[in-house]
């Protein structure tokens, strides 16, 4: 309910904001515009600098999939709810950027109330008070998608062992992780306490647009090699022979399963029906070994290709942010680049996708579209917006990121549920947790 109230302030705030600003501009002939150094006094390179620093105003659409398990149809509810909100949102902040900068030139805008001294000038001093309450009820809004969130990533870290437990418990009376939450708003309000509103930004951002690279990155990889196996809890496994019972045979595999070595139940399956089949068809076998050798060639251009194209946008963003090396050196490093991140494109663009990666996991809901395109142009754009941070972001970055892998090398790595876990091809795993949900049903 209060989020419900403090979204339609700032909307309604902004949407004032447009209207009247934009009669404001075409009444005064958007005197912002008139620059004598162009519309563009930073270049290309500036805008993205700036685009990188606020990058964290789209924090809270990632954070939306953190609370699928509080969705009644997550598959289909969630990548709906956020495209629409990124939509929305993306036109408002696009226009009042557009009215703000319209009304005043950037550089007489007061930079810690921009929009507020706009209006000011124009003698729409009762304006302020809205302004004001935007802001108060935006910080707000802020402050509760920032919470929402990370208590949930922690709290599913701490299932899979890679934190205490104190972050999994869910208190009785909300089914909300209550702990986690308020250990995370405390540290937040800290950190908040502290640093400067401009260096929060930057790492705000990093840590955002970190995780949109990475979740790219993993869109081309499950596509093209997904992975053969997966890690299945030993417990879960143990407990096979009983969902068989229970089930009526679900799962596609033989009765005889042991609970005891599974791995070595699939081994050996394997090769005792290949050797019938050899002994029966032996032509037949030499054509599926061909195949398999195919498909293994695929997986293999098909994951260095990917490497090559992570490569490649390293080397043009790098070179086109390098603004104090020679231009001549700039263009040819940046072409290089170019040439190797198209040539990687095309390749991925005619190499066959896997017919396993829609299968991965869990089937069914949203994929992305245009692949490899529209995976290689995020991964493009987020790696640019990352470089133009600055130096003194990615140190303070560094120091968390160092924190992380500490606490990966002494607690996560023995306390992870993958420690004792038996890897099992996907197919099996998929049947497997298929056939448990049939069974607790």
């Amino acid at each position: 309910m209060a989020q419900s109230i403090v979204t339609t302030v700032n909307v309604g705030v902004m949407l004032f904001i447009i209207l009247v600003g934009g009669y404001l501009g075409f009444k005064s002939g958007w005197v912002g515009y008139e620059l004598s150094n162009g519309y563009f006094p930073y270049g290309v390179n500036g805008m993205f600098a700036g685009s990188a620093i606020v990058f964290f105003s789209y924090i809270g659409f990632d954070s939306v999939s953190s609370t699928a398990e509080e969705v009644k149809n997550p598959q289909r509810d969630l990548p709906i709810g956020i495209s629409t909100a990124l939509t929305i949102c993306c036109l408002l902040y696009m226009l009042v950027a557009a009215v703000i900068v319209g009304l005043v030139p950037y550089y007489d805008l007061n930079p810690d109330t921009p929009i507020s001294s706009a209006f000011s000038s124009y003698g729409m001093e009762w304006a302020v008070y809205i302004i004001t309450t935007g802001a108060v009820t935006a910080l707000f809004s802020s402050l509760l998608g920032s919470v929402l969130p990370q208590p949930r990533v922690f709290m599913a870290m701490a299932r899979d062992g890679l934190l205490p437990t104190f972050f999994s418990d869910i208190h009785k009376g909300t089914q909300v992780p209550l702990k986690s939450t308020i250990v995370t708003g405390v540290f937040a309000a800290t950190l908040a306490f502290f640093m400067d509103v401009s260096q929060l930004a930057g790492m705000v951002s990093v840590g955002t647009l970190l995780a949109f690279t990475t979740v790219a990155v993993s869109v081309l990889i499950i596509r093209y090699v997904p992975p053969d196996e997966v890690p299945i809890p030993s417990s879960l496994l143990s407990s096979v022979d009983q969902l068989l019972g229970h089930s009526g045979g679900h799962i596609g595999v033989d009765r005889d399963i042991s609970p005891v070595d599974p791995a070595s139940y699939y081994e050996d399956s394997h090769l005792h029906d290949k050797s019938e089949a050899l002994l029966e068809h032996p032509l037949i076998i030499k054509e599926v070994t061909k195949d398999e050798q195919n498909e293994k060639s695929r997986r293999k251009l098909a994951a260095w290709t990917i490497a090559f194209l992570c490569i490649g946008i390293l080397i043009v963003t790098s070179a086109a942010s390098a603004d104090w090396s020679p231009r001549i050196l700039q263009i040819t490093v940046c072409g290089m680049g170019v040439v190797v991140l198209l040539c990687s494109v095309i390749v991925l663009a005619c190499i066959k996708q896997d017919d396993r990666s829609h299968n991965f996991g869990h089937s069914g809901g949203f994929a992305c579209p245009c692949v490899p395109f529209l995976p290689s142009a995020c991964i493009l754009i987020n790696t640019y917006l990352l470089i133009d941070l600055g130096v003194d972001t990615w140190l303070r970055v560094s120091v968390w990121l160092l924190i992380g892998v500490l606490i990966y090398l002494f607690y996560g790595r023995t306390h992870s549920s993958l420690l004792h876990a038996i890897y099992v091809p996907s197919a099996y795993a998929d049947e497997i947790h298929r056939s448990q949900a049939i069974h607790i049903a």
